[in-house]
Formats: structure tokens, sequence, C-alpha cells
């Protein structure tokens, strides 16, 4: 009795298949599940796959700056729900890359190099901004500065009788 409870009569229930080797050559079976591969093969070809695929979508967001968009439908006419892509090309974001030379006279200067307002790093002979030439506008930062820690207070008149 035990032994006809664990074979499957029920037409409906899954009939276990002949084992078939992986796809790869392997020498683990495949399942149907996986497409014929083992689980190991598998999962090293899904993580291939998504790997390609987000390097794809990386290039594309980088390299082109291309965003789609749906396109407005107007009120007046009736299109279907799947309209065509607009192609919207964003404006590239500059990045200063961070240097260890001097601007000026393109020495190294490693750990030991002075950042100016400006921005760019500069050797020790040329740390001032006199030197480099700077075009950063100390006096309008300094202005701005005292007025926002200076703020004008005024009293109210007081009516004299």
């Amino acid at each position: 009795m035990g032994s006809d409870a664990n074979k499957m009569n029920d037409g409906t229930s899954f009939q276990p298949s002949e084992p078939t080797p992986c796809a790869t050559g392997c020498g683990f079976f495949g399942t149907a599940a996986t497409n014929g591969y083992c689980s190991k093969c598998y999962r090293d070809i899904r993580a291939h796959e998504e790997q390609a695929v987000s390097a794809i979508a990386a290039v594309d967001k980088f390299v082109n700056n291309v965003v789609t968009l749906p396109l407005p439908v107007p009120l007046s006419e009736s299109t279907p729900s799947g309209s065509e892509p607009v192609h919207v090309v964003e404006p590239a974001v500059e990045v200063k890359k961070v240097s260890n030379r001097c601007l000026t006279c393109n020495k190294k200067v490693g750990v030991m190099g002075f950042k100016c307002r400006c921005g760019d790093m500069f050797c020790g002979s040329h740390r001032y901004p006199e030197t480099h030439d700077c075009e950063f506008d100390f006096k309008k930062t300094g202005k701005d500065a005292i007025a926002k820690a200076n703020p004008v207070i005024k009293a109210d008149k007081v009516n004299r009788i």
C-alpha cells in the first residue's frame, strides 16, 4: 500500500523525465526549467546576461545622454496607448578630473599640493592667487559673507508726541 502511494497514478501530476546532460557539457544533468543547463551553468549564463544588459544601459546613459520620453498626445486626437518615444538630449555635465600636478608648471605635487578656491591644485611656489592668475573673485565672496553675517537691522519709527 505504501508503494502505491509513492507512484504517480494521477494523470494531471508532473511525470519526471529521463535526466539529460547539461547543454554546456560540464558533466552534470540539466533540467527543462533551466533550459537544459545544470544549476551552476544556468546561474553563470544568467549573471553574464545581466552584466551585458547593465553594461549596455550604462554605455547608453553616459555616452549618448539620451532619455526616451513618450510624445505628448493632443486632447483632440485619439491615438493608441503605445505612442512613439522622443529622444531628448541632456546637456553633458563637465566633471573636473582631480589632478596631482600643479596647473601652472605641471610639477607633481602629490599630497602636498595646495588647492586654491578656484578649484585647481598648485605647487608651493604657485599657491598664491597672484602667482597663478586666479580668476576667483575674492572681493565678491568676502562682501557676500559679510552681508550674510551682518544683516541690516532697522528699528520702526517712533511717533513723538
